[in-house]
């Protein structure tokens, strides 16, 4: 830790004490945050980067952020509140770094680890846990906890965003190209099936690879790879999914054709952008760059609007926040939150995930937003981004 975080860090602290000084009989929160200790997301060449959907530093920034907002409502109601931050090394530490957290008193935590290791820890707790990392359908859907939230938006959600804006715009034929990874595979799937959700057309699925091998240039060169014959037909749009972003980053203006590039480069959907200039966002973009030293991302505001709602909830019963009672907060048809969308903010009883609407952006401003105009639904328009009710494979309970 610099000296310069150091201070900044002894100084939230000092706020909160402030804060709280003149509370004799007051309640106790403490929330935890789980984060991978070695975090390769986070290395300073990455970061400087910038990639689209990548964190752009460590959730405490965020959190932080919300304690300070919401201190007036704190103080009044007399409650304490520490943040507790804990690395985990592995999934069994996850666990390990939990059950402390649970035999410390902590009525909630944020997860900010791989869905592998969110999986193994949230099968070991039953405070409400709340996942702000990880992005995978796999803890939303087969992988549920009725304790686990989600208040980073799907890969489905996503895809969803995308795929409605290309219909807004009329860009029914679309090129996709996949990277190598894992990852990648199952993105391309949720790409594909949004696309077929809403009738537009798959032109062809074209697998790239970072290589400087002469041999795989026709995997490696984007003109080899976007052009006419080499896929088979026109195209109005190019989707590119690369949950590296080493490739896709250098896509745009590099195809064969002069068409537009969306997904993981170009045109791309995400929880937050730096640039959101309505309902109240530039207020909240500024104290965040102010107090942590950097734009707010996605991940960033995961984790405020996550924390807001340990906050919210502990707040219903301040003198003796509990877990159950977090998670019997959470999961009411009425508990809402302000997350500067322009819309009242609630977790899904299906899958626990956060409804809200998605920005779409090119890194430099925001061009729209999802769910689109024209877009129906017969309860939530928002249900139309992610996995709604009756496709869900999610079977726990509340």
């Amino acid at each position: 830790m610099t000296s310069v975080e150091g201070r900044r860090r002894l100084a939230a602290g000092a706020l909160l004490l402030t804060t709280f000084a003149g509370s004799a009989s007051a309640g106790s929160l403490t929330i935890g945050i789980v984060q991978r200790a070695e975090d390769d997301r986070l290395e300073p060449a990455r970061v400087a980067l910038a990639y689209p959907g990548h964190p752009g530093g460590r959730a405490r920034d965020a959190v932080d952020l919300a304690v300070k907002e919401s201190r007036f409502e704190l103080e009044a109601a007399g409650l304490q509140v520490t943040v507790s931050v804990r690395d985990a090394t592995s999934a069994d530490d996850a666990v390990r770094q939990l059950r402390q957290l649970d035999q410390a008193g902590a009525a909630g935590a944020l997860l900010d680890l791989p869905s592998t290791w969110m999986a193994a820890a949230s099968a070991a707790s039953a405070m409400a846990l709340i996942n702000v990392g990880d992005s995978a359908e796999s803890s939303r859907q087969p992988g549920c906890r009725a304790n686990l939230f989600h208040a980073l938006p799907s890969d489905r959600m996503r895809a969803d965003a995308l795929a409605q804006s290309l219909l807004i715009r009329k860009w029914t034929r679309v090129l996709l190209l996949s990277g190598p990874r894992p990852d990648d595979a199952v993105r391309l799937g949720l790409a594909q099936a949004a696309l077929k959700r809403l009738g537009l057309k798959q032109v062809a699925v074209k697998n790239f690879k970072l290589s400087a091998d002469p041999r795989e240039r026709d995997l490696a060169n984007p003109l080899l790879l976007t052009g006419v014959a080499a896929v088979g037909g026109d195209y109005d749009v190019v989707w590119v999914v690369d949950g590296d972003g080493e490739f896709a980053r250098t896509l745009p203006y590099r195809i064969a054709l002069p068409r537009p590039v969306v997904g993981d480069a170009g045109m791309s959907a995400a929880a937050w952008a730096p640039r959101f200039d309505r309902y109240g966002a530039p207020q909240l973009e500024r104290h965040f760059a102010r107090d942590a030293r950097r734009p707010m991302t996605g991940h960033d505001w995961a984790a405020y609007i996550g924390a807001k709602a340990l906050l919210q909830a502990a707040l219903q019963q301040p003198a003796a926040p509990h877990p159950a009672k977090l998670n019997a907060a959470l999961n009411r048809p009425d508990f809402t939150l302000d997350g500067s969308k322009g819309v009242r903010l609630s977790f899904r009883a299906w899958d626990r995930q956060l409804r809200q609407p998605m920005l779409l952006t090119d890194g430099l401003a925001v061009i729209g937003s999802a769910p689109v105009d024209g877009v129906m639904h017969a309860k939530n328009v928002l249900d139309t981004l992610g996995t709604d009710a009756p496709e869900s494979s999610c079977k726990a309970s509340p």
